[in-house]
């Protein structure tokens, strides 16, 4: 396997303390962080997020910022699993509407997607996974289950409670998510299966085959992160920026601890 250029993975230099409890995951071959927020310091926060969340040190984690440059040349036998966060880009725009950034970022997801998929490749999308995996696996993306920035109730369903990572996880049926996004599934291809819905967005999460996920929901981001993001995307249309305070102040008012829990489960599980 080629090694990455370092050009597209130089990391930020960013880090969180594990949980209490947690131990270091011991692993051979790192996982990769894909990226798409053309912003440097709304990237660097994410990157810190992820690497808090999953407990992975910066060397397990590799750094992929697709606005700006291709994948790196990596072959599917020498990671452990990608994960893919959120984005200010949205698949279901048409496509003269989007950035040079935008396209070149989404021909480069849905190139890695075919080899996630044939490859069996362990993948998890937050929000911006719900479009581009959905997309690629031929889910029917518009804006009509969009949700304002907030806490939502996400239910597990049936086969949710059962899938391997969530129960990794120990998420419990019922527990609080953080969104805020202008798209969402609408329908689902019959090959894929809902985890965890929710009242305005049906779908929350789902799974392609043996381990390939999305969630609506974002796991990478917590209650000061999600606010530190909705400032750095006040004019982005999540909410009006007149009542950004008090959008913050219904936030502070919520727990959501446990969505993060499944990127440490995620990591965990597929760590080789």
């Amino acid at each position: 396997m080629a090694s990455p250029p370092r050009s597209a993975l130089a990391c930020a230099g960013y880090g969180r303390d594990l949980p209490a409890g947690a131990v270091s995951i011991t692993l051979v071959k790192p996982f990769v962080q894909i990226a798409t927020r053309p912003e440097d310091d709304v990237a660097a926060t994410e990157r810190a997020a992820v690497l808090g969340f999953t407990g992975l040190a910066e060397d397990q984690l590799l750094w992929a910022r697709l606005d700006r440059d291709p994948f790196p040349d990596l072959r599917a036998e020498d990671i452990s699993g990608i994960i893919l966060c959120g984005s200010p880009f949205t698949v279901s725009d048409p496509v003269e509407s989007k950035s040079e950034a935008q396209v070149r970022a989404e021909a480069e997801i849905f190139r890695v997607l075919d080899q996630v998929v044939s490859h069996d490749i362990p993948f998890l999308g937050a929000c911006y996974g719900i479009g581009t995996l959905g997309t690629h696996q031929g889910a029917l993306i518009d804006k009509v289950h969009g949700e304002p920035l907030g806490a939502v109730d996400v239910t597990l369903t049936g086969a949710g409670q059962q899938d391997p990572l969530i129960r990794e996880a120990g998420l419990p049926e019922t527990f609080t998510g953080l969104v805020g996004h202008k798209e969402a599934i609408n329908t689902l291809p019959a090959h894929a299966t809902v985890l965890a819905s929710g009242r305005t967005s049906p779908v929350q999460m789902f799974r392609v085959g043996t381990r390939q996920y999305a969630t609506q929901f974002h796991p990478e981001l917590d209650i000061p992160s999600i606010i530190e993001r909705a400032r750095a995307y006040r004019d982005n249309g999540y909410f009006s920026p007149d009542e950004m305070e008090d959008v913050f102040a219904a936030l502070r008012g919520e727990n959501a601890d446990h969505p993060p829990r499944l990127l440490r489960a995620f990591a965990s599980l597929f760590a080789r």
